[in-house]
């Protein structure tokens, strides 16, 4: 029996260092870093708003899992040994999880774009993945800095949003804007994070271009404003339509193509207006 104590302990210790077996995300943007991440069947559900393809980069990826809809019941029937949740999932949900006995990783929202690589190494060392998590910084980094633009003009740019929601520098939205290559006009009226911003100081402002979310099929009163004569007037100026609302929303690598996009942006205004 000691003589095979030693292997089971070491047998033990490889499952540990695997990470968990079934995992269940309750978020979305912990639904695309454990899609991004997880080892062949490892993760066993996900959100059902992961399958939206208005605000999930990976809705496509999303139909080859299983879908849950938040409830501690529903979650529990699935037997996790680990459920991925956010600062938003609900308290009460997650007090009757772990009282349950089931592990829980809280990964909070990305702020900057140095938070989406924190984010990326919390959930690998959670799946047990650190090494793909690794090189997926590593990748992230790269195309980070082949994106960052740094030379030439910087047109001032307004992010308007439902109920006329703008984002300052402070927010990953914003740091999006200013690694394309652009100023955010919320930073010259005092916005360092969300806020709502009126009607009036936008047109003021006169922003270069302006940056507004896709509003969604059915009428909705938060985003009548984003109808608005001036607002249509603003977004005229651009093509930013064409940008995906889904690659803004999560600290993910996707945050990227929003940055591709909205530098893309940036060169057809410059080209337009005769800049360089």
């Amino acid at each position: 029996m000691r003589r095979l104590l030693p292997f089971v302990l070491a047998l033990w210790g490889g499952v540990a260092l695997a990470g968990p077996s079934r995992v269940v995300s309750t978020n979305l943007c912990t639904d695309q870093l454990a899609m991004l991440l997880a080892a062949p069947g490892q993760l066993i559900s996900v959100s059902h708003v992961a399958r939206d393809a208005r605000v999930s980069a990976m809705a496509e990826e999303a139909r080859s899992v299983p879908i849950h809809h938040g409830g501690a019941e529903e979650i529990y029937l699935l037997r996790p040994d680990l459920v991925l949740a956010s600062t938003f999932t609900s308290p009460a949900t997650l007090q009757m999880l772990r009282q349950l006995g089931i592990a829980v990783e809280i990964v909070p929202p990305s702020n900057t774009l140095d938070d989406v690589r924190d984010r990326i190494t919390q959930m690998g060392a959670a799946l047990g993945r650190e090494e793909a998590a690794a090189e997926m910084v590593a990748a992230y980094d790269a195309r980070r800095a082949s994106l960052q633009t740094t030379d030439g003009p910087r047109p001032r740019a307004a992010l308007y949003a439902a109920n006329g929601y703008t984002s300052g520098q402070q927010t990953l939205a914003g740091q999006i804007l200013d690694a394309a290559g652009l100023t955010n006009i919320a930073g010259e009226l005092g916005y360092a994070y969300s806020g709502v911003l009126p009607l009036e100081l936008l047109a003021m402002a006169e922003p270069d271009m302006l940056i507004a979310s896709t509003p969604y099929p059915r009428p909705s009163r938060a985003e009548e404003i984003l109808d608005h004569p001036v607002v249509r007037h603003l977004a005229a100026r651009t093509n930013t339509a064409q940008i995906r609302d889904a690659d803004w929303v999560c600290g993910t690598p996707h945050v990227l193509n929003a940055v591709e996009a909205v530098a893309a942006e940036r060169a057809r205004f410059l080209a337009r207006e005769g800049g360089t």
